[in-house]
């Protein structure tokens, strides 16, 4: 039985797909609260090191929330915004892969990964003042600390349109890439990220996150360094290093 969520996993690397290809990959209340029991079974297993999301097919990656469920209302306007704080404040890194087009709030679902990587070709437009619609706060706060105040008008208050090269060379995308080398581009670096020590990427992740906001927790910083430097995982780097050879992190 197939879900309109799916999860897999396969070389510590999970991988969250929107399968609902025929509504363009929006997410109503079902799919909301289906990624939220995702990030539990994500967050509660140690060998997952990364996290993929994407959407199904080649045509759209998200078109954010379920206009008919907002619409209904059995979807509440704060439950997506739960949703994309949930993955944002994920401690392990997520990658976005971006397979499509981009509207709405799968910007902000884009934009709640820690890395983008789209395809030649494809574009991306947040349409809410064409609506008349205000884009929530929390969003709004995400657009700024992401991608600076100028970008964030340019689509937020402007709605432009930006084709993939556009949105590349403005941040939004950390990498650009033909169709067809897609996957070979996301297992890449999902696998690269994958094996470095989990400590050390989950440490820098929260204190960039910080030092976004506008400043970094000192003592939480020291305390992080200090659990990577007492690690079993950097013995094993520095002894890799001597011994010429891949590491083998364990995350302890």
């Amino acid at each position: 039985m197939s879900h309109s969520i799916e999860y897999s996993v396969s070389d510590s690397v999970g991988t969250l797909n929107i399968n609902r290809e025929d509504k363009h990959n929006s997410l109503g209340a079902t799919e909301l609260k289906r990624i939220a029991d995702v990030l539990d079974v994500v967050e509660a297993d140690p060998e997952v090191r990364v996290l993929i999301v994407t959407g199904a097919g080649e045509k759209t990656f998200c078109a954010g929330a379920s206009l008919g469920d907002l619409n209904s209302g059995v979807l509440k306007p704060d439950a997506f915004q739960s949703a994309m704080h949930r993955l944002a404040t994920l401690a392990i890194p997520t990658l976005a892969r971006v397979n499509g087009n981009v509207f709405g709030g799968g910007t902000e679902l884009a934009l709640s990964c820690d890395f983008r990587i789209g395809v030649v070709g494809t574009r991306l437009r947040v349409p809410a003042a064409a609506f008349g619609l205000c884009y929530p706060p929390a969003g709004i706060s995400l657009f700024v600390e992401k991608l600076g105040p100028n970008i964030a008008r340019r689509m937020l208050v402007a709605s432009e349109a930006m084709d993939a090269v556009e949105a590349y060379r403005v941040g939004f995308y950390d990498y650009i890439v033909a169709q067809e080398e897609l996957d070979e581009r996301v297992e890449e670096l999902a696998l690269h990220i994958a094996g470095l020590a989990p400590l050390a990427t989950k440490a820098m992740k929260e204190l960039i996150a910080q030092a976004g906001r506008g400043s970094i927790d000192i003592s939480r910083a020291t305390e992080l360094a200090r659990l990577c430097e007492e690690s079993d995982d950097l013995q094993e780097g520095f002894a890799a290093q001597r011994e010429k050879r891949m590491p083998e992190f364990s995350g302890k």
